[in-house]
């Protein structure tokens, strides 16, 4: 069984939730407290053992490249300044050359597109896919765990409201593990009332490198688009699938209510923001 070394992270999207924010700014560069949220996705990954982070971009997203390089005359100024904290923070952050790759989506053909866009940069080896739009801590850390345990493809669910269901993809179940399950079949954004469960995939993903296969035919489904669940249906047929129920919080903050709940659940884990953010938020309470 092969080690997870690699992760795709698919950062072409629009934003177009949030616009006109993210008119000129990528939505993966908005701040959730002090760190835009792609450097939370990469965090999470590589404290987890992720050694090789493979964007698949798209146009007007080269600041995440710059972000994730040196940038030569901050660091100058803040040593000259004095501000050593801060150069040291922006150091350690700083993936190692060679750790990360940044290949091109010429077109919004779908997650399913874009994940393809890495396929000769992953090469014959089983890898990761992180979501940037979903916040998570630990949560690929689980997933790698499940691996060890079952090998195959996982990825990460979590329980929702049955009314709710119709919003997402939704897994079905098979015998469980603990932690784990069996996935017997998937289908995305069913009709209300329809869902054979109410675990939806939660934007972490672990598969084998024949998806890549399945992917180049290019097959469109809902949307119009290339869908990454459809690949995963077809690949079940040969392939084993599990479910992981990840044991913490996952925030969209490609949703307003989402990135505003981020930043308020990050900010009250700081001891620095945790007192003076808690009496602001009594005090618009009180107005209100």
């Amino acid at each position: 069984m092969k080690p997870i070394r690699k992760a795709v992270l698919p950062v072409a999207g629009l934003g177009t939730r949030f616009l006109p924010a993210t008119k000129a700014v990528p939505k993966e560069m908005l701040t959730v407290v002090d760190r835009p949220v792609v450097q939370h996705v990469v965090d999470e990954a590589r404290e987890a053992g992720i050694e090789h982070f493979i964007f698949v971009t798209g146009r007007g997203k080269a600041v995440i490249e710059d972000h994730f390089d040196i940038a030569f005359e901050l660091d100058h100024t803040l040593q000259e300044r004095g501000k050593t904290a801060a150069f040291e923070e922006l150091k350690r952050d700083l993936p190692k050359a060679g750790q990360t790759s940044f290949t091109r989506q010429q077109a919004p053909l779908g997650l399913g597109h874009a994940v393809w866009c890495a396929r000769e940069i992953v090469g014959d080896e089983p890898f990761a896919v992180l979501l940037p739009d979903m916040l998570s801590r630990g949560c690929m850390q689980q997933m790698l765990a499940t691996y060890e345990r079952h090998g195959g493809n996982i990825i990460a669910v979590e329980e929702v409201a049955p009314d709710e269901t119709h919003q997402y993809g939704i897994v079905s179940t098979g015998e469980t593990y603990g932690q784990s399950f069996e996935i017997t079949g998937m289908v995305e954004k069913p009709k209300q009332g329809t869902a054979p469960s109410n675990f939806i995939i939660s934007g972490r993903y672990i598969l084998q490198p024949e998806i890549f296969a399945i992917l180049e035919h290019g097959k469109k489904g809902a949307g119009g688009e290339i869908q990454l669940t459809d690949a995963m249906i077809e690949l079940m047929a040969t392939q084993d699938f599990f479910g992981m129920r990840y044991e913490g919080r996952t925030y969209d903050t490609g949703s307003k209510i989402g990135f505003l709940t981020a930043n308020l659940a990050y900010a009250l884990e700081r001891p620095d923001l945790a007192g003076p953010l808690k009496a602001e938020i009594a005090k618009l309470l009180r107005d209100d």
